[in-house]
């Protein structure tokens, strides 16, 4: 086979897709065809995509102050938190930010559990919370 053939004919014929899209039967796809239905991805290709993730949050976390004052254990709670929800949506925890710019990581701590984030992610909200608060792994 002549895969740098095969690589453009797929890449004309698919098309590159960054996001989730349905295909023309109704399966769920992404980059130049590859269905997640059925294909999924590697443990591999996990890996890449959770490095990528941790290293785009660090760089957006790393324009706020407030994250930047933080001991890195209490930086990787909010990483965390931020690859969870993106970054807009924790810098939506104004309350919980303006804790932590007091340092008053205990009320950090209440804001983090007093949200519709820890409705949805439960023990994991209650477990950052915690280490929020105590600084404590």
């Amino acid at each position: 086979m002549d895969r740098d053939l095969l690589r453009s004919q797929l890449e004309r014929h698919e098309g590159l897709r960054l996001r989730v899209y349905k295909d023309t039967v109704g399966v769920n796809t992404i980059g130049y065809g590859r269905n997640l239905d059925d294909v999924g991805i590697t443990r591999e290709e996990a890996d890449y995509m959770l490095a990528a993730d941790i290293e785009r949050v660090e760089r957006d976390l790393n324009m706020v102050d407030e994250y930047m004052d933080l001991d890195r254990i209490r930086q990787t709670v909010i990483a965390n938190m931020t690859v969870n929800m993106g970054f807009r949506g924790v810098m939506q925890f104004k309350r919980m930010w303006a804790a932590i710019g007091r340092k008053d990581y205990a009320a950090a701590a209440r804001e983090m559990l007093d949200s519709t984030w820890r409705k949805q992610v439960g023990n994991r909200a209650t477990e950052l919370a915690e280490i929020m608060r105590s600084g404590e792994v």
